[in-house]
């Protein structure tokens, strides 16, 4: 059988599929093909079950569950810190103001909308929204990837560090990213594929030189900068990554609860979202 693993071309998603990208895990007759591509076209994708496992935001979660279930490992989650917006200069407020953003299904957009409702976004691919910032086309931009770390470089300012804002106000890390995988290929499958998944985020974090080295094409901006693009992959691929732990399902379950409750999210949330939860 073949599965094709859809995930987006930056480092972190680069670094934990690594030892499957390069055969170092027995895919147990499995056929893996990958497939790179941004994290919003991921999202609309995966409205279409065009892919067997796919990373999406988790604010596109709801939207699929009736074709998709979360896997325990492969999540990206933001302990503290998460996508960042950013500014030419000190705003007041963001409320009235052109906010670029990198997709209507992304978690950063959700959580940017629970932390001000009332803000008029602009739509873009996550690489233009730094330059759309610089050139004053947009009075904020929404950063995600590596461009958490290299904003300050193109000479703009924090407005606010959303997985930041979420820490403090409901004590939980913000649960960015998930692999997804359909529902139709069966248990069995979806079991070797949960093992195959763990098992390559388990090899990475033990042979993180070997990955971190595979990694830094995909770190665009940071690609010449190993000890910034080190600490980014850092961020998003550790023991969370391995295996989604109580704290991370119950930052997911609040964040969708809330994203549905304010009117944002529009799909009803499932009661069961991992696979481990379903079999």
């Amino acid at each position: 059988m073949k599965i094709r693993i859809a995930h987006s071309p930056d480092s972190d998603d680069a670094f934990m599929f690594y030892p499957l990208v390069k055969g170092l895990v027995d895919t147990q007759g499995l056929e893996v093909e990958h497939v790179l591509a941004d994290i919003e076209t991921l999202n609309r994708e995966a409205l279409k079950g065009t892919y067997e496992l796919s990373a999406i935001s988790f604010h596109a979660y709801p939207y699929v569950a009736d074709k998709y279930a979360v896997l325990p490992s492969g999540a990206s989650v933001g302990d503290g810190y998460g996508p960042v917006v950013v500014a030419r200069s000190e705003l007041p407020t963001l409320r009235g103001k052109r906010v670029a953003v990198p997709g209507k299904l992304t978690t950063a957009y959700l959580t940017l909308r629970l932390y001000e409702p009332e803000f008029e976004a602009v739509e873009m691919p996550f690489d233009e929204v730094i330059e759309a910032v610089k050139r004053g086309e947009v009075d904020a931009g929404l950063v995600i990837h590596e461009g958490q770390l290299t904003y300050s470089d193109s000479g703009l300012v924090k407005l606010v560090d959303l997985g930041e804002w979420w820490k403090e106000r409901y004590s939980l890390p913000l649960p960015l990213g998930c692999n997804v995988v359909r529902k139709d290929l069966g248990r069995e499958t979806i079991k070797k594929i949960e093992k195959l998944m763990r098992q390559s985020v388990e090899m990475a974090l033990k042979n993180s030189e070997e990955a971190l080295s595979y990694a830094l094409p995909y770190a665009r901006e940071l690609r010449k900068d190993e000890k910034r693009t080190r600490k980014f992959v850092g961020m998003y691929v550790n023991e969370r990554t391995l295996h989604a732990d109580p704290q991370t399902r119950e930052a997911v379950r609040l964040l969708l609860r809330l994203g549905k409750e304010k009117g944002i999210l529009k799909a009803e949330v499932p009661e069961k979202i991992f696979t481990d939860e379903l079999f």
